[in-house]
């Protein structure tokens, strides 16, 4: 929520400084697309803690209790390989980035700061992902 609450913040500073001084704050706009890509899988692991993510479940509600528990598995599985590579290409992003000294454009500070977002955030769906699984498994067999 404090990351919503400064991006509209942010944002709202650049709408004034543009209509007032008829320039646009650059960082801002920096600041914002950067906290966007956070926020998104910030997003991602509270969908998946409290099990609001897209879901297609007509034909594992109807089949038989091992195979319900096979596809909270399987999925489970799916998910963590997806954000799995997600960090793993994060990481080599982030050393890609500080090798070459890539710095962000306005603010000219390091850009591997914001992408370290990616997998440190990746990281918390994952552990989201497997507690999900947890609760799912264990109403299923209950």
């Amino acid at each position: 929520m404090l990351l919503l609450a400064v991006m509209t913040l942010v944002a709202f500073v650049n709408v004034v400084t543009r209509y007032l001084i008829r320039f646009s704050l650059a960082f801002t706009e920096e600041l914002v697309v950067s906290l966007f890509v956070w926020l998104t899988l910030l997003g991602t692991a509270v969908a998946f803690r409290e099990g609001s993510h897209l879901a297609f479940t007509f034909l594992v509600d109807r089949s038989p209790r091992p195979v319900r528990r096979l596809s909270v598995w399987l999925s489970a599985a799916l998910g963590i390989a997806l954000f799995g590579l997600l960090i793993y290409f994060g990481l080599g992003q982030i050393g890609m980035e500080r090798r070459l000294g890539t710095t962000s454009e306005a603010l000219a500070i390091p850009q591997w700061w914001y992408t370290a977002g990616i997998p440190v955030f990746g990281l918390v769906v994952i552990v989201r992902i497997i507690q999900a699984a947890v609760g799912t498994d264990r109403r299923a067999r209950g």
